[in-house]
C-alpha cells in the first residue's frame, strides 16, 4: 500500500507575527517544528504501513528550512520524501498550495492513501487537505479519530462529531485529516536518524512539476490579505456606588430597554 502524508513545516510558538505591507508571516529568526497534527497524520501512516506493508512518503512544500522538516519525518520512519522548494512558490493561500500539493502527488503517485492533520497551527484554516481531495477527483474524510483499511479496496473509518461518532467506508484512493487523539507519535530512533541524516532529498520545482506558473504562489492565489490590523478595545464605563447605586440601576434598566435586551417595565 502507497500512502503519502502531507505535513508542513510552521513557527515554533503562538506569537504568529505577520508582516503589514505584504500580508504574509514573518517566518525569520522564529524556531520551525512538524505542524505538531501532521505527526500524528505521519503515525498513522507508519500504523497502517506496520499492518498492510508498504510505503509511507511524507511531502512538503515551502522554503529551503523546511528541509529540516522532511529529515525529521525520515527520522521518525517515513521511507521517502519529496520536497516542493522554489522561490515561485511563496505567498501560496490554501488553493495554491493544495494545487502544488495535488500536482506533486499526481507526478509521483498514484497513492492508496493520503494523510494530513486536520489543520496547521499557524492558519488554522483546515482547507488544504479537503482541496487537495477535490483537485485529485477522490473521496475524502475529515476529523478522523481511527482507521480500519478494510484490504486494498476500501478503508473504514471514525468521525468525531458534535453530537458524536460518525463511521464512513471510503474506497482506495482516498484522503483523511486526522485529529490528536487518533494516536500518540512516537519518537524517533537513531537508526532514523542516521538515515535522515545521509540522505539526499530531491527538491522538486515548479518547472518539474510541470504547473502553469499562474497557478501557483501569489499569482495563483485567489485570496489575499488586504489590510492588517490590532483591533482596538475602547470602553466607557460608568461606576455607581454608594447613594448612587439606585440610580445606576435605574440608568442601565432604560439603556437594557432601549436595546430590547429586556421589556420595558420589566425590572420594576
Amino acid at each position: 500500500m502507497r500512502i503519502a502524508v502531507l505535513i508542513k513545516q510552521v513557527p515554533d510558538t503562538d506569537d504568529v507575527r505577520m508582516d503589514e505591507q505584504t500580508g504574509t508571516m514573518i517566518r525569520e529568526g522564529v524556531g520551525a517544528i512538524i505542524n505538531p497534527l501532521d505527526l500524528h497524520a505521519l503515525q498513522q501512516g507508519l500504523d497502517i504501513r506496520s499492518s498492510m506493508g508498504g510505503c509511507v512518503t511524507a511531502v512538503s512544500m515551502g522554503p529551503s528550512q523546511a528541509e529540516s522538516a522532511l529529515r525529521e519525518a525520515l527520522a521518525l520512519g517515513a521511507d521517502e520524501v519529496i520536497f516542493l522548494s522554489d522561490p515561485r512558490f511563496a505567498a501560496s493561500d490554501t488553493w495554491a498550495t493544495a494545487r502544488t500539493l495535488a500536482a506533486a502527488i499526481e507526478k509521483t503517485g498514484p497513492y492508496d492513501i493520503i494523510l494530513a492533520g486536520e489543520k496547521a497551527t499557524d492558519g488554522e484554516t483546515g482547507q488544504v487537505g479537503p482541496e487537495v481531495a477535490v483537485m485529485l477527483c477522490i473521496p475524502f474524510s475529515t476529523y478522523v479519530s481511527r482507521v480500519d483499511p478494510e484490504g486494498n479496496a476500501s478503508v473504514v473509518v471514525s468521525r468525531t462529531v458534535e453530537d458524536g461518532t460518525e463511521r464512513q467506508r471510503l474506497p482506495l484512493p482516498c484522503l483523511l485529516t486526522v485529529l490528536r487523539d487518533i494516536n500518540e507519535p512516537a519518537m524517533p530512533t537513531l537508526s532514523g536518524k542516521k538515515k535522515a541524516r545521509r540522505t539526499d532529498l530531491p527538491v522538486w520545482s515548479l518547472d518539474l512539476l510541470g504547473l502553469p506558473h499562474d497557478d501557483s504562489g501569489l499569482k495563483g492565489s485567489p485570496t489575499r490579505v488586504v489590510k492588517i490590523f490590532h483591533p482596538q478595545i475602547a470602553r466607557n464605563p460608568r461606576l455607581f456606588k454608594g447613594e448612587d447605586i439606585e440610580k445606576g440601576i435605574t440608568e442601565l434598566t432604560a439603556e437594557l430597554e432601549s436595546l430590547g435586551v429586556i421589556e420595558k417595565g420589566r425590572m420594576s
